[in-house]
């Protein structure tokens, strides 16, 4: 069943990537989703089978065998990768359904839905990994798979563009993910999860000596690992790439922002939880970088004005809660977080792009209006996955936020000496719901109420076909039921028993959050209201006031709406510098030194040789006599003066 699962949507990409031309579009969309759902069906019942069992592995085959170092093909199996098998897989497959309306007029879907299953079979590996190498081949295969997707309308330079950034910056996070597994291998002489988690508490608090400092190991492999996880999920200093993935087609930025690339970041560190634990340092990172990705990307979200890059930026902010929840060590909280999650941001997206599908592709919130009584259902749905983003009560995102928000005030009473960290985590986290629930009411507010703006693509607006429509309707059922239905599994008093040992805290901060004082409870609850009242007023009651509130602070509007200005930071610091090392080496390096005196040089000296040379052809015989004579003369007095004179 395990096998099926991760390798029928590899097959579906083998059928529509290589015989898409003679299968045709209808039949490589309906034979890769149906294939999808196969597999989503059956990792329902591996939901059943495996969860509050211990780790089961199915070995597949020998795949590294040199010297020490072994590594088998191996697919682990627990709760841990039951839930991520269920979150992939059918928000996967709705995703695959849903682009068969969407994707309805574009002349390559075989290609696109070759490349969506592809995408889907390299995160199944990621999360069925049972060691780090093949950890690492999932982990790659997704960033693959997502620059194809991406760049999918590779017409449109901007398409191209994001596609090369993701690529680029996620390499760089994958370059200290790489480090961290070679620095496993040089530290247990393994690479399966078993044996290093198991070997992990012998080496707490050991150090090595690096040009004579002392280093903590178990610190530095964390966080060379997590720094992995910081490109995959888009946190903070390398989140630069999430935005500009809009660039793709909506389907694609519910697959890559719902349910698989950037979870691959919270689901690695959950997975290592045992050497986390271990490393209070490197937890402490975690957390504060969490913190303020929250922070910043739910500013950020504030005055963005593509309907796609709100919700984005919303991804990266939910991002943030899931990795400061684990950086407190409350892992169920953040991992109940990433499984409610999937339901409605995968909601948001889809029907973001049902609203675009109704305005002939425009996704300026600006050129919206009015479109509640053109396209009610979508507006339904777009509430729904709104109201369970804020985390307003009986949502999923109320039960798993609200769990966060609570381990990490907790936090202070489980590691006092870390207490200011909790207390940093759960103050922009209540900030953070706050903007939340703010720029989620202002998207709603801006496409659906207000009067229309353009009348023209308001006019034609139309609701989205029952093939785009069903998926909406099936996701806003995990919205709204995913959180109440498995609370008490993830997060409730029988954690231990629904985890069986997937993940492994040290510290029982899930335990001590159920002990919070009633405001704790209630403040995000309080600061989702709170925010949809006054972007209601904002949008709705009063709509000249946000204008007017850009136009009195300016620096800070400007501030907002070009994303704290990390773009261009990054580009004065690096790709300036980088461009102008490049054609310093280029044109000095390169055409001046290695082609000046290596080819080009000898070339243009034979050249000049030649010209001197050719000067010496006049056609006159005297001169070739006087030619003659020289030689002779030359010939003569070498003999010589090499000989002597002739006796």
């Amino acid at each position: 069943m395990i096998t099926a699962i991760v390798f029928l949507p590899l097959l579906g990409a083998i059928l529509a990537g290589f015989f898409g031309r003679i299968l045709g579009k209808r039949a490589s969309q309906w034979i890769t989703s149906g294939l999808l759902v196969a597999a989503a069906v059956l990792s329902w019942f591996a939901f059943v089978r495996y969860t509050g069992q211990p780790a089961t592995t199915l070995h597949l085959l020998d795949w590294i065998n040199s010297g020490s170092f072994q590594v088998s093909w191996a697919l682990r199996i627990d709760t841990l990768t039951a839930m991520m098998l269920v979150v992939v897989t059918n928000v996967s497959a709705l995703v695959h359904i849903y682009s068969v309306g969407y994707m309805a007029d574009d002349p390559h879907v075989p290609r696109f839905m070759a490349y969506l299953s592809l995408f889907t079979f390299a995160m199944l590996m990621l999360v069925t990994a049972d060691n780090f190498v093949q950890l690492y081949f999932g982990w790659e295969g997704v960033g693959l798979a997502s620059y194809l997707l991406i760049g999918f309308w590779y017409q449109k330079p901007s398409a191209n563009a994001a596609a090369i950034k993701a690529f680029v910056v996620n390499r760089v996070g994958d370059f200290g993910f790489a480090l961290g597994i070679m620095a496993i291998f040089l530290v247990f002489r393994e690479v399966s999860f078993d044996a290093v988690f198991a070997a992990a508490p012998a080496k707490a608090g050991q150090t090595f000596d690096f040009l004579g400092a002392q280093f903590d190991i178990l610190t530095t492999i964390c966080l060379l690992l997590f720094v992995g996880a910081m490109g995959k999920s888009a946190q903070l200093l390398l989140h630069t790439w999430l935005p500009d993935a809009m660039e793709g087609p909506t389907p694609v930025s519910a697959l890559i922002h719902a349910a698989t690339m950037v979870t691959a970041g919270v689901f690695m560190v959950a997975r290592c939880s045992p050497m986390f634990e271990l490393a209070p340092d490197a937890l402490t990172v975690v957390t504060i970088v969490g913190a303020l990705t929250a922070f910043f990307a739910a500013s950020v979200g504030l005055v963005q004005n593509d309907i796609k890059r709100v919700i984005a930026y919303s991804t990266c902010s939910q991002l943030g809660y899931m990795f400061f929840a684990a950086g407190v060590s409350a892992y169920q909280a953040s991992v109940f977080h990433l499984f409610t999650h999937a339901f409605f941001k995968a909601l948001l997206f889809l029907g973001a792009g049902a609203v675009i599908h109704a305005m002939h592709h425009e996704q300026d919130l600006r050129n919206m209006g009015g479109l509640w009584r053109k396209i009610p259902f979508t507006y339904a749905m777009m509430w729904i996955g709104s109201l369970a983003l804020v985390g307003l009560p009986f949502f999923a995102g109320y039960y798993s936020k609200d769990a966060i928000l609570e381990a990490a005030y907790a936090f202070a009473e489980v590691d006092p000496a870390r207490a200011d960290v909790g207390h940093l985590a759960f103050a922009l986290g209540i900030v953070a719901a706050f903007f939340t629930a703010f720029y989620s009411g202002r998207l709603i507010f801006m496409a659906f109420h207000g009067k229309p703006h353009d009348h023209h693509h308001y006019d034609h607006a139309h609701e989205a076909p029952l093939v785009m429509t069903v998926p909406l309707l099936l996701l806003a059922v995990g919205a709204v039921a995913a959180g109440f239905t498995f609370y008490d599994s993830f997060v409730g008093h029988h954690w231990k028993e629904f985890f069986a040992g997937a993940i492994v805290p040290i510290r029982e901060t899930m335990d001590a959050a159920h002990h919070v004082p009633t405001w704790v409870k209630l403040a995000p609850a309080v600061m989702g209201v709170l925010g949809l009242a006054v972007s209601w007023w904002f949008y709705v009651a009063q709509p000249w006031i946000p204008r007017a509130l850009a136009t009195a602070n300016r620096p800070l509007y400007l501030f907002l709406l070009n994303k704290w200005y990390f773009d261009e930071l990054y580009n004065l610091v690096f790709v300036k510098p980088a461009l102008w090392f490049g054609r310093l080496f280029w044109r000095r390096g390169d055409q001046m030194i290695i082609d000046g005196f290596g080819p080009d040089g000898v070339a243009a000296t034979v050249a000049a040789t030649t010209r001197q040379v050719v000067r010496i052809q006049t056609g006159f015989i005297y001169h070739y006599a006087f030619a003659m004579l020289i030689g002779v003369a030359v010939l003569i007095t070498w003999i010589f003066l090499r000989f002597g004179p002739p006796l």
